[in-house]
């Protein structure tokens, strides 16, 4: 099991919510001279978010390259207006994995985009957990009276390259297959020969070398990197010897991530969970308390997060060489680790993993609410049939796709 290799030169920012986010995104891509590639998981047209619509629509106007993909599930269609905007433009985007109806009920369509990253002229990079949406608005349960909590990360440095070449990668796959799909033979080759040579040629923008941050892009995919993000993590969780804080909105851990974290336990680590305390799916909500008492009876301190919903993927450990962080948008569970594209950055710094932590220790102290062992052992009947309803539907999910977990 190898981690990855976070390379040195990075500079970093931490950006929480939306409000953060999004105006660092708009300033890099009003200040875009040659491309802008953005893939998000739910796009949002309304509200905080519109201002990056609306930056893109800029871009592509005064000659920027601007690439666009979202997700057919989390987005769907893009509404009819901004079509109609970005064709004039000069905006190229594509729908990734589209589904709709009895579509959904097919296994390789639960395949889904949940990755949020954005590269701009191959100089700066975001990645994050953060979707284009609002952080006071929910698409199911409509306004929040405080923000959700999120984060994502700003970054100058050698990674960018690589988030650029996985970008663009999965552009030209899906350009090869809507040449499949329009009889299009010869576009469709040249269009996985494109995807071949990302990776293999420079970035055409090469990023500056800045800061003495070491970072690495964890991706997952369903090609070459099915598990490095759930090795990465488990490789971490053994090295760490003091503390191990996890933010996580979905948090369903499997086997061999269940018992990373109980050997570390058992090693003396202290372990906080901080986890999604209010209702938001079915499956998720009860499927993730049916692994609470095994946590629970190894020590692990696990709070739920209650003042808005969470929808963090982060976590802060101690490591031999210098605290490790993550960001990004994988969950814990096995619709991220199994079905999804994911993308995270893991980061070796002090610094940064301090500012982290004062993030998640003020959510902890002030925003959420302990599991005690014994009141969760003392759940109702009803609530415990509950949790393993839920538990044995996503096991059964995984089934239908012959996936392991």
């Amino acid at each position: 099991m190898k981690q990855a290799d976070p390379r040195a030169e990075h500079e970093l920012m931490l950006l929480k919510g939306g409000t953060e986010l999004f105006p660092a995104m708009v300033k890099a891509i009003d200040a875009a001279r040659f491309e802008v590639m953005l893939e998000t998981y739910i796009f949002d047209f309304s509200r905080s978010a519109l201002g990056i619509a609306q930056a893109l629509e800029a871009a592509a106007k005064r000659g920027v390259t601007v690439r666009v993909v979202v997700d057919g599930l989390g987005t769907g269609d893009v509404p009819e207006e901004w079509r109609a905007r970005w064709a004039a433009a000069g905006v190229r985007w594509r729908i990734f994995n589209p589904a709709q109806g009895w579509r959904l009920l097919v296994p390789r369509r639960w395949r889904r985009l949940h990755r949020k990253l954005c590269v701009v002229d191959g100089d700066v990079a975001f990645c994050g957990g953060i979707n284009l949406l609002d952080d006071h608005h929910d698409p199911n349960h409509g306004e929040l009276e405080q923000p959700r909590l999120d984060f994502a990360v700003c970054v100058r440095g050698p990674l960018v390259g690589d988030v650029h070449d996985t970008m663009t990668r999965l552009w030209w796959r899906l350009q090869a297959a809507r040449k499949v799909g329009k009889g299009d033979p010869e576009g469709a080759l040249a269009a996985v020969r494109a995807a071949a040579r990302a990776g293999v040629e420079d970035p055409p923008y090469p990023s500056r070398l800045l800061g003495g941050a070491r970072a690495a892009l964890v991706l997952r995919d369903n090609f070459r990197f099915r598990r490095r993000i759930e090795s990465n993590y488990r490789v971490a969780i053994a090295q760490a010897r003091r503390e191990i804080v996890i933010a996580n909105a979905y948090f369903i851990p499997g086997v061999q991530l269940q018992r990373a974290l109980l050997r570390a336990a058992r090693r003396g680590v202290k372990i906080t969970l901080l986890l999604q305390g209010r209702y938001e799916y079915f499956m998720q909500f009860h499927a993730s308390r049916a692994v609470y008492g095994l946590l629970l009876d190894a020590g692990i301190e696990i709070i739920e997060y209650e003042a808005s919903f969470l929808h963090a993927k982060v976590a802060v450990m101690d490591a031999p060489h210098g605290a490790l962080s993550t960001v990004g948008s994988s969950n814990l569970d096995p619709f991220s680790l199994l079905l999804a594209r994911e993308a995270n950055v893991f980061v070796r710094d002090d610094d940064f993993a301090a500012e982290m932590m004062s993030h998640l220790r003020h959510a902890i102290a002030h925003q959420g609410r302990r599991v005690e062992p014994d009141a969760h052992a003392a759940r109702p009947w009803s609530t415990r049939a509950l949790n393993w309803v839920a538990y044995g539907l996503m096991r059964f999910a995984l089934m239908v796709t012959g996936l392991k977990y």
